[in-house]
């Protein structure tokens, strides 16, 4: 069973940074993409920001230029870092990860999330 453990959350001024990690419990070059996605109270989950296995990087229109998202293999990790924060960037932030098997069933995995709180 596939793992992702996400840290770095936490509270934050508007216009502070965070860095979130994931770790998964295997090598990340097995997934099809993963992503990051959040939730806020009362919205429904969305997606902040992916890397497909190939490398290329998609981000929501509502966090280009102030969030960005790397891997490390090495590290089995992905990273979400997040500046110039806004008070509706407040959300839980989860770790997701797609896999996709040779006959075409798909696996989702999802951590267990982390709160971002952005606030004076």
């Amino acid at each position: 069973q596939v793992q992702l453990v996400e840290s770095g959350g936490g509270l934050v001024q508007p216009g502070g940074s965070l860095r979130l990690s994931c770790a998964a419990s295997t090598s990340i070059n097995s997934f099809n993409h993963m992503g990051w996605y959040r939730q806020a109270p009362g919205k429904e989950r969305e997606l902040a920001a992916l890397i497909t296995g190939s490398g290329t990087i998609q981000l929501a229109d509502s966090v280009k230029g102030r969030f960005t998202m790397s891997r490390d293999s090495a590290k089995n990790t992905v990273l979400l870092q997040m500046n110039s924060l806004k008070p509706e960037d407040t959300a839980v932030y989860y770790c997701n990860a797609l896999y996709v098997s040779r006959w075409g069933r798909e696996y989702n995995y999802w951590g267990q999330g982390t709160q971002v709180t952005v606030s004076s």
